[in-house]
């Protein structure tokens, strides 16, 4: 059987699930709205954003809220458990994993980068845990940087077991960082979060957790979506680190280098031209063109889309090759060397001790 024929049958077998799930309609994974800023607890708040799922295009319409106090951007009303479940279903694995194991598995050069960040703070930590890991692919990079350093990995999906399978990472911990904790105290020189605390329910938690995790004189290392920057204005619902519905906190870099102070940590570094990954301009043509398309067959349509809609579908993206050809070219080119200068990085690195 071909590859598009297996993924045919293997959407057709999802779809009955998928079709029960939204019986009664995707609002039911929405809890009630929150009338206070979860970081700061300020009741100033103006809505930031209303969009769809823009990626995998399940149902539902999510507002992201902003405090006018402290400038956190949150997504209300946030997903319930049951929400979480099914729109990361068949995103990092199933369906999606294939597609989302070859994006991550070929970005060495920017999981280099995260690792060298540590380099001048501790040029030979002994022991390194990686939470949010995925399959791992940063850890098997970053052993090149540092090769004498233990590299461990943690997150809730089965990936990381494969990633410990395939020898990416030593030692896998499967579940979530702020229950596993404790078990972990004071284990690691090094704890990595690199876009990882924007999809928590709870980032106050995990940072928490974070302290725990790391030995006294250690470093924490994060990374995050900037939701200051200033692409978020100019390229709207487009822009590609709003990513509903998983994005739940977007912490501006005064927020948390704050709550690392308070936590016990003092902020040795803090990057922002660095860890700008040059892709806005070409994601976000993709994402309008991908939206004004007719759907590609998923589980969660009603039914498979016929061959006029797919032969749209074709015709529209095929139309839209000119501009998907320039926009990664502006990305690099013309805006990656001054998008620190420009106010334009979408991401910003903290370098922190544990005290």
């Amino acid at each position: 059987m071909s590859d598009h024929s297996d993924r045919t049958a293997r959407i057709a077998a999802l779809r009955p699930a998928y079709q029960s799930d939204l019986a009664s309609g995707p609002d039911r994974f929405l809890a009630a709205p929150r009338t206070s800023c979860p970081w700061c607890g300020s009741g100033r708040l103006t809505a930031r954003l209303a969009t769809t799922d823009l990626l995998q295009h399940k149902p539902g319409r999510f507002t992201l809220d902003r405090c006018a106090d402290c400038g956190h951007v949150f997504q209300n009303p946030r997903l319930t458990e049951a929400g979480l479940e099914f729109y990361y279903r068949d995103f990092y694995d199933g369906l999606g994993e294939q597609r989302m194991s070859g994006t991550f598995g070929g970005r060495s050069a920017m999981y280099r980068g995260r690792a060298e960040a540590l380099l001048p703070h501790d040029a030979a930590p002994k022991s390194w845990l990686d939470v949010g890991t995925g399959h791992g692919h940063f850890c098997a990079v970053a052993r090149e940087v540092l090769p004498d350093t233990v590299f461990d990995g943690l997150d809730f999906t089965e990936g990381v077991e494969l990633a410990a399978r395939e020898g990416r990472v030593a030692h896998a911990h499967r579940g979530a960082f702020p229950d596993l904790a404790p078990e972990l105290a004071a284990r690691y020189d090094v704890v990595s979060m690199f876009h990882y605390l924007e999809h928590s329910t709870d980032p106050d938690r995990e940072l928490r957790a974070a302290h725990e995790a790391v030995r006294p004189g250690g470093h924490l290392v994060i990374e995050v979506p900037d939701p200051e920057s200033r692409y978020a204005r100019l390229l709207g619902r487009w822009w590609l680190p709003w990513l509903q519905p998983q994005h739940l906190h977007l912490m501006p870099v005064a927020n948390l280098r704050r709550r690392l102070t308070e936590l016990g940590f003092t902020v040795l570094a803090e990057q922002h031209a660095e860890p700008h990954d040059p892709v806005d301009l070409l994601a976000a043509v993709w994402l309008a063109l991908d939206h004004l398309a007719p759907r590609e067959d998923a589980p969660w349509l009603p039914s498979r889309p016929g061959p006029l809609r797919r032969a749209l579908r074709t015709a529209l993206v095929l139309a839209g090759i000119p501009a998907l050809a320039a926009a990664p070219l502006l990305d690099r080119l013309a805006v990656r060397p001054l998008s620190h200068r420009l106010h334009l990085s979408n991401a910003y690195r903290l370098v922190a001790r544990r005290d």
